[in-house]
């Protein structure tokens, strides 16, 4: 999996303070574009923590979740906010972590009405089982004086527009809750970011606290009391999942069992017994009496980079034949791979950094191969990089 921190991003101020808090001595990293994130840790933990803010918009959210992506290969990112509620089933501060989203403004106008033509993207099912457990423990929450006004997480469909919805009344309210009676709540960036993990072979959870109940109350006393608890109570989720998913990955960087596949495995040990002495090999794959070794050699030019490109093509081919690739990602890894051959050619600053970029976008697609991994770093490096 991907050695990155977990990018938490925010569409609002409040927001992204409520995060904040949440990390001891966030640091300043800024994009070459000009965004601007943060960098800290859990408060007593070492999970690292990437916090950036998108502002309003599927628009705007798809960019940034982007360039974090390309920024940071990160573990998993996490949409961190405020949402209204379609029902009032869900209560206020309580949290809906999406099981899935829609991309709701999708539709068709036809002499008989809107015709629905929603995009939908699920959760991560690792993430959302990860979730679930979390939710069960139940002692995610910040301290409260009254444990029957504890929050709770749910976990359904959350609905992504392009307005903000502030009513139970207006035709487009009407059709919201006609078309999508499944979603808990509703708001404005989560398809943006699913969007933007989708294409970039990034994990994606949106979490969410329930500040209002989408019917006319925003802005009002009430709304503005909610708010900040709301997204405190996001916040403290989504930091307890980014630890455990960062504690998860930390894990598995090492394969422990010896039932891991070949192709997985960091280290296999040979022994070649000729004349009285071992000889000892350590390989990333053994197939047969053929050796495959992980290590790629530093490149020193172009044409050395071609070569261990050329080279991972075939690791790729030997983790599909083996199933721990699947076609689709396959496929998408050998788009990336050929786009990086092409880039590799050319020795300028501007082809070196787009190199570095695709085979970053790459190294998030196969982040569930750790050999992957690994050799990705090392082609990062060599293109000129930082691992």
């Amino acid at each position: 999996m991907s050695k990155g921190p977990v990018v938490i991003l925010t569409a609002l101020n409040l927001e992204y303070q409520a995060v904040r808090q949440k990390l001891a001595n966030p640091q300043v990293h800024r994009h070459e574009r000009g965004t601007r994130f943060e960098v800290g840790t859990v408060q007593g933990t070492s999970c690292r923590v990437a916090l950036g803010l998108t502002n309003k918009g599927n628009h705007s959210a798809a960019v940034i979740a982007e360039r974090a992506i390309q920024e940071f290969s990160p573990v998993a990112v996490l949409f961190v906010g405020v949402a209204g509620a379609l029902w009032d089933t869900t209560r206020l501060g309580d949290v809906v972590m999406a099981s899935h989203v829609y991309a709701y403004h999708g539709g068709t106008s036809e002499d008989d009405g809107l015709k629905a033509r929603p995009r939908v993207w699920e959760a991560p099912h690792g993430i959302s089982q990860l979730a679930s457990h979390l939710a069960r423990l139940n002692d995610w929450a910040d301290p409260a004086p009254d444990r029957e006004d504890a929050p709770q997480v749910r976990f359904g469909a959350i609905a992504a527009g392009e307005v903000v919805q502030n009513s139970r009344i207006s035709a487009e309210a009407k059709w919201i809750r006609q078309h999508y009676n499944d979603a808990l709540a509703i708001e404005m960036e989560a398809a943006g970011v699913a969007q933007a993990g989708h294409l970039n072979g990034a994990p994606v959870a949106v979490i969410r606290g329930i500040s209002d109940r989408a019917d006319g109350t925003k802005n009002s006393a009430d709304d503005r009391n909610w708010q900040p608890r709301a997204a405190a109570n996001a916040a403290a989720f989504a930091t307890r999942l980014a630890v455990e998913l960062a504690r998860e990955q930390e894990e598995s960087a090492v394969p422990r069992d010896d039932s891991i596949r070949s192709a997985d495995r960091l280290d296999h040990h040979i022994n070649n017994t000729a004349h009285h002495s071992t000889v000892g090999i350590m390989a990333g794959t053994v197939t047969g009496s053929s050796v495959h070794l992980n290590t790629l050699p530093q490149a020193s030019g172009p044409t050395d980079l071609i070569a261990e490109l050329n080279f991972f093509r075939e690791q790729l081919g030997r983790h599909r034949a083996e199933g721990i690739l699947d076609e689709d990602t396959y496929r998408e890894a050998l788009t990336d791979l050929d786009s990086a051959l092409r880039s590799a050619g050319g020795n300028t600053p501007e082809t070196s950094k787009r190199t570095v970029m695709t085979l970053r976008r790459l190294r998030g697609l196969v982040a569930e191969c750790p050999a992957l991994v690994t050799a990705l770093n090392s082609l990062v490096t060599a293109a000129g990089g930082p691992a």
